[in-house]
């Protein structure tokens, strides 16, 4: 007697979602003010726009720019403002932080824009173990999108699930 092995992962009408797949693939340019900073401490208006009109752009082109200063110094609003009005024409987009937070940003980003209705009334496990750092605030942002439209959400792989949502 021949056993029949019947693989009921693939038969159970899970969508699995890769949080990984919409981890930004971008590269990241950092613009650190730090480096505008006189004395380390603070920042010269005259100075600083003069910095900014002699910028090279090219390592921005085309890239994310993570707008940050990693000195303990305190910088006028103003300033943040006026390297995004150079940066904005050159980078595909401009984000306050150093390269981790625009990672987490852009990520958020993108899983806001997950189409929602195609997830109505389906099964959904969020993939849990992957190589990208994705972090608490994705999954708690995958959730947030589901749960209105799901039947259910599961964490983990299709084979070892756990439980997060059933709609009643």
């Amino acid at each position: 007697m021949e056993e029949t092995f019947i693989n009921k992962v693939t038969e159970s009408a899970l969508v699995t979602i890769d949080l990984e797949d919409y981890y930004p693939k971008e590269s990241i340019a950092v613009f650190d003010l730090k480096d505008y900073l006189f004395m380390g401490l603070i920042l010269k208006e005259k100075d600083f726009r003069e910095a900014l009109k002699n910028l090279d752009l090219l390592p921005f082109s085309g890239k994310l720019a993570a707008v940050t200063c990693s000195a303990d110094a305190v910088i006028p609003m103003w300033a943040y403002m006026l390297v995004a009005s150079y940066l904005q024409p050159v980078a595909t987009d401009v984000i306050f932080g150093d390269e981790t937070e625009t990672k987490k940003q852009i990520l958020l980003k993108n899983i806001a824009a997950l189409p929602v209705s195609e997830f109505t009334d389906k099964r959904i496990v969020i993939k849990g173990c992957g190589e990208a750092p994705i972090g608490e605030a994705a999954y708690l942002q995958a959730t947030k999108l589901l749960r209105p439209v799901a039947k259910s959400i599961m964490y983990g792989e299709p084979c070892s699930t756990v439980p997060i949502f059933k709609k009643k």
